[in-house]
């Protein structure tokens, strides 16, 4: 046993290990839903009895044992309530592992395939989201209720179909072919990339950002990080994440009120992770075959590596986004084009690029573009037609802070009497 001091907190050192004990229990005896349900029951004991009793030599192995134990009763009473004797009878043959044996069921793997089955194509974003959350992050369903701003009840739905569709498809316990495995890796990459920008630009809500959420996403990247290095896209996408996050306690004032890049204070920018994301985007990027998490990481790194607003160099940023258009039609990537192009041509042409994206029922509604459109109109001079689309944008938007700043912007330029 050793002193709870000598290991992260209790919390970060449970968090970390839960994905290997699951995958290694979900490997072992399959049932995802079941090997959740023993994981979260030894992940409980370890939080009573660890504080007062030491943490075991071998944590990981020590939830293991104990998690295996509880899943093997779970087993035989489902299995009884179905009335298969004979699995039941398979089952109580298992041997309840020891620590030493449970710490040889561990595959560097398991976190892994747990990504790829919680990024399943049959999922809706939403809950391939819910569901690494759940199962891979440790996060209990109360707290990603909070930070999706549902009902517990309602997350618990969500989880509970999504754990139920995983077990329906039959997907066997491993790693995808190699066939497979660029498509399912994509779905992972995606569900992490929308996990962050939730947590870094909230959708809805009193608060900007969900520092928890972001915070979860860096965790899970690096995770992943760490079991394909080699991976460009995986590199790529990690060091977005904190080439971005590296910003975030100057995008809102004191009182949470919102602060655009021009008008940020550098200064409170986090320089070790800028420079930990400029060193993996440019490893990412020598491999030469350059996708578009790095892409955007590059973009990413010109914004932090700029000294001030005026400084940064627009001309590389849009030739970026220029090669991302290449790589795939997107409408927020096509946003962010027009404001590039406005940057480095002027405000029309951004907006002539915007025109482009007002028959795109994927970001028609959405209120980044009339706010876009505001801020070239306002630009171009022409304050009018900027006020209308703020205000257009402040009624789509359910971030309170996003609608109070883009009010402001409107209540600025209303004419004076």
């Amino acid at each position: 046993m050793t002193r709870l001091g000598d290991h992260p907190s209790l919390e970060d050192l449970l968090r970390q290990l839960t994905p290997e004990v699951l995958g290694a229990l979900v490997r072992r005896y399959g049932h995802f839903d079941l090997a959740e349900d023993a994981v979260q029951e030894a992940l409980l004991a370890a939080s009573r009895q660890w504080p007062s009793e030491g943490v075991p030599d071998s944590p990981r192995g020590w939830l293991i044992t104990v998690g295996s134990r509880r899943l093997v009763d779970l087993l035989r009473s489902e299995q009884a309530r179905r009335e298969r004797e004979d699995s039941v009878a398979q089952w109580s043959l298992v041997r309840q592992p020891s620590p030493a044996s449970a710490e040889e069921v561990v595959s560097g793997d398991d976190a892994l395939i747990l990504l790829f089955m919680c990024a399943h194509p049959a999922l809706s974003p939403a809950s391939q989201i819910a569901l690494t959350l759940r199962a891979v992050g440790g996060l209990t369903t109360a707290e990603i209720a909070r930070g999706f701003l549902v009902s517990e009840e309602t997350m618990t739905r969500r989880i509970t179909r999504a754990k139920q569709t995983v077990e329906d498809s039959h997907l066997p316990f491993r790693l995808p072919s190699a066939g497979e495995r660029p498509e399912r890796l994509r779905s992972v990459l995606h569900t992490l990339y929308l996990i962050f920008n939730e947590g870094y630009a909230a959708t809805a809500g009193a608060e900007l950002q969900r520092a928890a959420l972001s915070a979860e996403a860096i965790r899970l990247s690096r995770m992943l990080h760490r079991l394909l290095p080699e991976d460009p896209e995986v590199t790529g996408l990690l060091a977005l994440m904190l080439l971005t996050d590296a910003r975030r306690l100057a995008r809102t004032s004191p009182d949470g009120a919102v602060i655009v890049m021009a008008d940020r204070d550098r200064g409170r920018w986090d320089r070790m992770l800028i420079a930990e994301g400029v060193t993996l985007v440019t490893e990412a990027m020598s491999h030469g075959d350059v996708g578009p998490y790095q892409l955007q990481a590059a973009i990413a790194a010109l914004h932090d590596q700029a000294p001030d607003f005026e400084s940064t160099d627009w001309p590389q940023i849009l030739a970026l986004y220029e090669l991302l258009l290449r790589l795939g039609e997107n409408p927020v990537v096509r946003l962010n084009h027009a404001v590039a192009l406005a940057m480095v041509h002027g405000p029309s042409a951004g907006i002539e690029e915007l025109a482009l994206l007002a028959s795109d029922a994927r970001v028609a509604n959405d209120h980044r573009l009339h706010a876009v459109r505001g801020h070239l109109l306002e630009m171009a001079g022409a304050l009018d037609e900027a006020r209308q689309s703020y205000l257009r944008a402040a009624e789509q938007t359910m971030s309170l802070p996003q609608r109070r700043y883009l009010h402001s912007k409107a209540g600025r330029l209303s004419p004076r009497r």
